[in-house]
Parts: structure tokens; sequence; C-alpha cells
């Protein structure tokens, strides 16, 4: 719990810290693309990997991270990922995945986890992504640069609308 603690603390640093550049430029222009999420099930990870092709098909270089929480499966080993276990006892994430994909200016990346995690909060905080897209909640608004609305519905919807939206960016 303590180290919790302290990773809301680094988090919230961080967030007032980091300064990168933020800005949307159109879908067109962009180049490269970040994709986080938590580990849930089979069925978000196949509708992620469709994503993946679907950006790589539109010019995109692509980059992915997961989460990979505690008694879930690690489909396939296609992406970099990190656990709790690279949470460290002062609530720094240890990964050098983690470190190299928050360090990477992604002209968009995509957080494609429907309920808040506080250890991809930590790094949506930290990253030098230039446009930051996620679902909606009152509490992340400081995390995003775009979000997205859904009430009930599946990761794949949630992927369709952001996609949707960003390629009507200019």
């Amino acid at each position: 719990m303590f180290k919790n603690q302290l990773l809301h603390y680094r988090t919230t640093s961080a967030l007032k810290g980091n300064q990168s550049l933020r800005a949307s430029i159109p879908y067109k222009q962009a180049l490269t693309v970040g994709i986080l999420f938590s580990v849930e099930d089979k069925p978000k990870h196949d509708a992620i990997k469709e994503f993946i092709k679907q950006l790589q098909l539109d010019g995109k270089k692509v980059s992915v991270l997961e989460y990979l929480p505690k008694q879930k499966d690690n489909y396939e080993f296609l992406f970099d990922f990190f656990t709790i276990k690279d949470l460290s006892f002062w609530g720094k994430i240890n990964s050098p995945y983690a470190e190299k994909f928050i360090a990477t200016p992604f002209d968009y990346l995509f957080c494609l986890d429907r309920e808040s995690n506080p250890l991809i909060q930590n790094l949506l905080a930290r990253s030098k992504a230039k446009c930051r897209i996620g679902k909606f909640s009152k509490s992340d608004h400081a995390y995003y640069e775009l979000m997205i609305e859904q009430q009930n519905g599946s990761v794949r919807n949630l992927i369709d609308s952001m996609y949707k939206y960003a390629k009507q960016l200019r």
C-alpha cells in the first residue's frame, strides 16, 4: 500500500513536471503511434492485433507496451510488457520496456483500457507523446488530449471510436 501511495505521488508530480509539447497533428501526417494497454482476455488481444494491422496499413510505425497483471495470460508474447514486479518499493516503475516507451515522442498514443490503472496512469503522465487518446473518465482528463466517451461497450468498439476520431484530426 505504501508503494501505491508513492506511485500516486510520482504520477502527480510527473503530470505537473512533464514539459512535453502536446498537440494533435493531422492523422495523415502522423508517423509514429504508441499503444498502451492492460492485458484482459483473448478478444481484447485479437482486437488490438487488428488495430495494429490497420495502423500499419495506414503507414504508421506502431510500438506496443502491455501491462500484464497477475493471473493473466500473455497471449502469443507479441508485445513488450511490464508487471507489478517492476514497481519498486519507492513507487517507481523499473522496466526498460516502459522507460523506452515513455521516452518515445509518439505522434499519437492510444491507451486501450476501459478502466483506470495507476501504473498505466503513471506512464501516461511521464509520456513524451504529443497526443494521448483514451476512454473518457472525469478523473482521468489530465492524462489525455482526446477522450472518447463510451458507456457500455467492448474494447473493439472503443478502438473503432478512437480510430474514427483520430482520423478526423486535422
